[in-house]
């Protein structure tokens, strides 16, 4: 699985989120040691209408939950090669932690969030990851995130 684009329906298959909360909308690397995904911000969003009506700003948790989502294809990616996964299965991802937050710039319409996401520590079904995100070349947020895993039924 190493350097695979995974386009929006394989990302259904990994991820349990759905619309309207799936904030990824593709992934252009994918390996073990980093996974890199893509977010179209557009104004139709309809967080947007109430963040903010005048001045319209993606809120700062969506872009962590951008984050999160990443993690778990990249949590995947390792856990697959490890052969620690059952394909079959459904998981669930529980988040534990926000750490080391911090946004630079606002997110507006029209912006592509590029989202870099890496491991810190990767164990059994717990996890610690790092992110960055960045509109253009300018970094717009950073975060570390832990969290657990749950295969369920």
């Amino acid at each position: 699985m190493e350097n695979q684009i995974l386009e929006i329906e394989d990302l259904k298959r990994i991820l349990p989120q759905r619309y309207p909360f799936l904030m990824i909308d593709r992934v252009i690397y994918s390996g073990q040691d980093k996974v890199v995904a893509l977010k179209n911000v557009s104004v139709n969003e309809g967080f947007f209408e109430g963040h903010f009506p005048d001045e319209k700003v993606m809120p700062g948790v969506l872009i962590i939950e951008a984050i999160a989502q990443t993690g778990i294809v990249l949590v995947h990616n390792v856990k697959s090669k490890e052969k620690k996964i059952d394909k079959d299965k459904k998981r669930i991802y529980f988040l534990g932690g926000i750490n080391k937050v911090r946004f630079f710039q606002p997110v507006k319409p029209g912006d592509q969030l590029k989202i870099e996401v890496k491991p810190v520590k990767l164990i059994s079904n717990i996890g610690m990851i790092c992110g960055e995100v960045f509109v253009k070349d300018k970094k717009v947020a950073q975060a570390e995130l832990s969290f657990s895993m749950k295969e369920i039924d």
